[in-house]
């Protein structure tokens, strides 16, 4: 069963930095792009980042600068470097994926708070 496992969510302080990852695991043969979403309470979820099978990114305005994605092709991994953190970017972030025949994944989330 092919699923997608997100970690390193959690609390920190305005301006402080977080590191997400998502690992894919399973029967996995292709994976094409990966990407993170995020959800804020009372709001649509929104694209943040993602990252093409050939490195190419793109990303949310509002985390340009700030978010870096990259991916371990060898790991099935994919990471969100999250730095100078404000409380706009408390949500559930979200890591999602076509995996095999371009079907389309989600993991269950990971919550991230930036709060003093």
């Amino acid at each position: 069963q092919v699923q997608l496992v997100e970690s390193g969510g959690g609390l920190v302080q305005p301006g402080g930095s977080l590191r997400l990852s998502c690992a894919a695991s399973g029967r996995i043969f292709s994976i094409y792009t990966m990407g993170w979403h995020r959800q804020a309470p009372g709001e649509q979820r929104e694209l943040v980042a993602r990252i093409t099978s050939g490195g190419e990114t793109n990303y949310a305005d509002s985390v340009k600068g700030r978010f870096t994605i990259s991916r371990d092709n060898a790991k099935n991994t994919v990471y969100l470097q999250m730095n100078s953190l404000k409380p706009e970017d408390t949500a559930v972030y979200y890591c999602d994926a076509d995996l095999n025949f371009r079907v389309h994944y989600w993991g269950q989330g990971t919550q991230v708070t930036v709060s003093s």
